[in-house]
């Protein structure tokens, strides 16, 4: 099934009309109302929400959000707490074959009893984004190729979907562990314009994985990050969400690629005679604030996957997508669940600060930075 956003306020399931969903009634239509009811009527409802969702579900009345700053985590609703840890090498390399006695687990300062300590074969539901915008349009068979090729390299228990965003935000493919239909869904996957790039992270974050499941969570997104602002909420707002979701972002970046093709123009158009440069000045200066926005973009990616517990990737060219997200899949792979039970046994919704290391102190730990206490 594929659910189709127009934002800010319209939700279209592909393949119906509004001709599809009602049938004619016997009954005489009722008589239009005039511009002062449907104004009064409109008044009663109230404002429109800012976000639109991505499955119909009856709207909740919410608590105002406690404020979280980045690398802040989500609130748990019980006393065991699971991370999601990646350990590195000095070389980079993944390690696979630590036990629960190789780690050590600080809360607030104050390491945890290793007895509480366990490591756990957890499924992974990941959500496979591309940014299907002018500046990847051109390479969307590399991505095709690349995400199937992910998709081979996850267990059987592992499930996956597919979202597309460019000026909109689609739902391509739900929850399946069927490669098939995730194969028939990147077919669907078509060029758009604009970027609406925060407000697709905010909807993920917050309907695909609104459900409580026992499954690590994950988002890999093809992207140059750099959001046409024309959403409806800021990477700021996108990142509070992701982490009280206890989402995993990992980015692949095609900012290197956009960097040096821009830099190879400028290069160009700067070695030519002044006059030349004079009458190319406007594309000059395009160019100059090109690279200029996407090294901006560079940073807040790697602070939105430094503060999740993921990874920030920027490969030279579109061929190495396909081993980038093979890398991708292995690190999913060798991640370690790990859940311990805290010695704060408050329920006062307060941050915790966390902390994970091994006792080989060459190892290079990746989780997240907290969570919030639950709240009686």
């Amino acid at each position: 099934m594929a659910v189709v956003l127009s934002l800010p306020y319209c939700i279209v399931p592909a393949g119906f009309t509004a001709s599809a969903q009602r049938k004619p009634r016997p009954s005489a239509p009722a008589p239009k109302p005039s511009p002062t009811t449907r104004s009064a009527a409109l008044q009663a409802l109230g404002a429109p929400p800012p976000i639109p969702r991505l499955a119909k579900k009856p709207e909740l009345a919410k608590k105002p959000e406690q404020e979280i700053n980045p690398g802040d985590v989500i609130s748990v609703m019980t006393t065991e707490v699971m991370l999601p840890v990646t350990v590195r090498d000095s070389n980079g390399r993944l390690v696979s074959e630590l036990t629960r006695n190789d780690f050590r687990v600080f809360e607030d300062g104050s390491e945890q009893p290793l007895n509480d300590l366990a490591l756990r074969q957890v499924p992974v539901d990941v959500i496979l984004m591309v940014d299907a915008s002018s500046s990847v349009a051109s390479n969307l068979d590399d991505f095709r190729r690349a995400a199937e090729g992910f998709a081979t390299r996850l267990a059987a228990d592992d499930r996956i979907s597919l979202i597309k965003f460019d000026d909109r935000v689609e739902l391509l493919q739900d929850w399946t562990k069927s490669r098939f239909q995730l194969r028939r869904a990147l077919m669907r996957v078509e060029p758009g314009m604009f970027t609406r790039f925060n407000d697709a992270l905010l909807l993920a974050a917050k309907e695909q994985f609104a459900g409580a499941t026992k499954s690590r969570r994950a988002v890999i997104v093809l992207t140059d990050g750099i959001d046409s602002g024309r959403g409806e909420t800021s990477l700021e707002g996108a990142l509070q969400a992701l982490l009280r979701s206890q989402v995993t972002v990992y980015v692949v970046s095609n900012t290197a690629i956009s960097r040096a093709t821009k830099r190879a123009e400028l290069d160009s158009l700067m070695s030519s005679s002044d006059s030349i440069v004079r009458f190319n000045q406007l594309r000059v200066d395009d160019l100059r604030e090109g690279l200029r926005v996407l090294d901006r973009s560079e940073e807040n990616l790697a602070q939105l996957t430094a503060a999740t517990g993921g990874r920030l990737y920027k490969p030279a060219t579109f061929d190495a997508l396909d081993s980038t997200y093979a890398e991708v899949a292995d690190e999913l792979r060798h991640q370690y669940g790990l859940y311990y039970t805290p010695v704060n046994k408050a329920r006062d919704g307060g941050f915790r600060r966390v902390r994970v290391k091994t006792t080989n102190g060459s190892y290079q730990t990746y989780t997240r930075v907290g969570y919030f206490a639950p709240k009686s």
